[in-house]
């Protein structure tokens, strides 16, 4: 009897039509990255597209095990690899196959990263041995990716490689406090500790073994953050003991803002920026960082933003719809071979055509077809926002109005044992019900008496708007401490036969949460006086949407949106990660209208 293990096979046969290579790329303090690069064979002079991930580079580069390379890489390369781009994955540092330490969003080198590497420098290292060393490339090199990618694609703009070409970031994780994946204007998302446990632990990692019901129940039960990690073990991961010790804005998340970080140097490299409309994980980064760096571009051709009518992510896959959202074809490649195929072409080619790329693009959502000079689909700007801002006031019998009504108020009361969901029950926050949550069909949560809804009379023409809606809320407590809600909405008319599925829908356009602790500062958390008329301020997300004739804009204002946010105690307590059960009290939450405490959204109108 002979063993009849075979040490290894190669599934890359002679017959395959590409070339892919596993390498170990050296760094400056002798740590190796493993690094996969793969081209259609015959490929020359061909540029380097570069993505730099925590989600394993070799599994990311043999989508499945074929010999035609437009299988074994992820859909969106497709368009690159057939016109002679060099494609490249890179493990980051301490993940899969790379060597080294794993500190997830590893801060750039100082105050917080006292060693000598960071993805800055691992990014040009790699780039500096690829130009180097991969014969069939022309020496110019790009990078993208989405989410935790974008950032790494960010980060190689601090102090870029000389062959870094162009940039490409898409949903960038960039500030995690203000409004990426861990915090929202000082909310906490609970659902990271499943990312947490899935990303730092090598045996037993994974989601939180909390079950598979109802997590609006299974996050109630837990209590805090801080119950809810000590429960499941959580506090031996060092990355959330260190989330539960800065719950505000501390030095220690201020120093990680890449948006800060790239402000603070001249931008040398054309960066497009990409972000969903309803990207339900990073929609803060993208146009943070253009905002950041829109000021310097004064020939408005180094810095560009794009927002499309996507999820988290789905610009790099097929996106003819989101939820019951359809669109004018496959937008995601529509933006992928029109508009970012053509910004790489013209920085990384030989020979390159001249760059025609859109200061600001963006896709009009509400609308199909063309209406009163308004188009549906892509659209172009030069500068964002592209509206000019005008109130949307609440006013009495909890309508809207245009102008300032008379002075007066509504309240309801805030109950933590009975949270707000952000789904109807039961809420499962992955799949699909997570991917889509956004757009999901508000009418659960209308009429209930912890939600306020203020609505307009039927609109006579279409409201378009490009911006990002700025909420100015006047609303006092009788806790000392509150969470604030509010939900831009469409609502569509009550009959639809064309589209039933939308009869009566209330589309949710922007839904964005404040903390009330930090009405003085987010890094200044103070108790509100109970009773204290305060003025809250914060945005929504941005947005390019066409409110049309016949239907109706709708305003929400709610204090907990369960089980995505922690829910805020609403007595004091120094750190909400920290509450216990009986810091968890009702209050009664009071919104002002009109006269000098005029609660209102503004709306960035175009066309005004």
């Amino acid at each position: 009897m002979m063993n009849e293990q075979v040490a290894s096979y190669d599934w890359v046969r002679p017959q395959a039509d590409y070339i892919r290579r596993e390498v170990m790329i050296p760094m400056r303090d002798g740590k190796k990255l493993f690094t996969v690069i793969v081209m259609r064979k015959g490929t020359h002079d061909g540029p380097i597209l570069l993505s730099r991930t925590p989600y394993n580079a070799g599994k990311m580069s043999s989508r499945n095990r074929s010999q035609k390379i437009e299988e074994i890489l992820p859909v969106m390369d497709a368009d690159f690899v057939n016109d002679g781009y060099i494609r490249v994955y890179q493990d980051v540092r301490g993940l899969d196959g790379s060597e080294g330490d794993y500190v997830m969003n590893r801060p750039l080198r100082g105050a917080l990263n006292p060693t000598k590497v960071d993805h800055a420098t691992d990014t040009y290292d790699t780039i500096d041995w690829l130009v180097k060393n991969v014969k069939e490339s022309n020496g110019k090199v790009g990078i993208t990716g989405s989410s935790y990618l974008g950032f790494t694609s960010l980060m190689a703009l601090v102090d870029p490689h000389p062959a870094l070409k162009a940039s490409v970031p898409q949903s960038p994780m960039v500030d995690g406090w203000m409004g990426d994946d861990w915090f929202h204007n000082g909310a906490f998302r609970m659902f990271g500790f499943d990312y947490d446990l899935s990303q730092t632990v090598k045996k037993g990692g994974g989601s939180v073994p909390k079950g598979t019901g109802d997590e609006y129940q299974a996050y109630l039960d837990a209590g805090s953050a801080m119950q809810y990690a000590k429960a499941y073990g959580l506090l031996d991961l060092p990355v959330v003991r260190k989330v539960l010790e800065h719950p505000s804005y501390d030095a220690w998340w201020q120093g990680q803002a890449v948006d800060k970080l790239l402000a603070a140097r001249k931008l040398t490299v054309p960066t497009m920026l990409v972000v969903g409309q309803w990207d339900q994980e990073d929609s803060y980064g993208a146009p943070a960082v253009y905002k950041a760096l829109e000021p310097q571009d004064t020939n408005n051709d180094m810095v560009s933003l794009v927002i499309g009518p996507w999820r988290h992510s789905q610009v790099n896959y097929e996106a003819r719809e989101l939820g019951p959202l359809k669109w004018e074809g496959d937008t995601g490649g529509q933006f992928r071979r029109n508009y970012m195929k053509p910004f790489l072409d013209c920085h990384l080619k030989t020979n390159a055509p001249k760059c025609d790329t859109p200061p600001v693009l963006t896709y009009a959502t509400g609308l199909v077809g063309t209406m009163d000079g308004i188009k549906g689909g892509w659209e172009v700007s030069q500068k964002w926002p592209a509206g000019s801002y005008t109130p949307l006031y609440l006013a009495g019998n909890y309508g809207l109005s245009w102008s300032k009504p008379a002075a007066g108020s509504d309240s309801y009361v805030s109950d933590p044992a009975k949270p707000v969901p952000m789904l109807p029950r039961p809420v499962h926050m992955q799949g699909e019900e997570w991917k889509t949550w956004l757009v999901h069909d508000q009418r659960f949560v209308d009429g209930r008496p912890d939600v306020l809804s203020y609505t307009t009379g039927v609109l006579d023409k279409p409201v378009h708007i490009m911006g990002a809606p700025k909420v100015e809320l006047h609303a006092s407590t009788t806790g000392q401490d509150s969470d604030y809600v509010v939900k831009l909405i469409d609502v569509y008319p009550q009959e639809n036969s064309a589209n039933p599925e939308l009869a009566g829908y209330e589309l949710g356009v922007g839904i964005e949460i404040f903390r009330g602790r930090y009405v003085h500062g987010f890094d200044k958390p103070q108790p509100l006086e109970p009773g204290k008329g305060y003025t809250f301020q914060w945005s929504l997300p941005n947005v390019d949407h066409v409110f049309l004739p016949g239907h109706k804009i709708m305003v929400q204002v709610q204090s907990s949106l369960f089980p995505l946010y922690d829910r805020n105690p609403q007595s004091w307590v120094p750190s909400i990660m920290e509450a216990m059960p009986k810091d968890y009290v009702k209050a009664t939450e009071t919104v002002q209208y009109g006269g000098d405490a005029a609660s209102a959204v503004w709306l960035p109108i175009a066309g005004n």
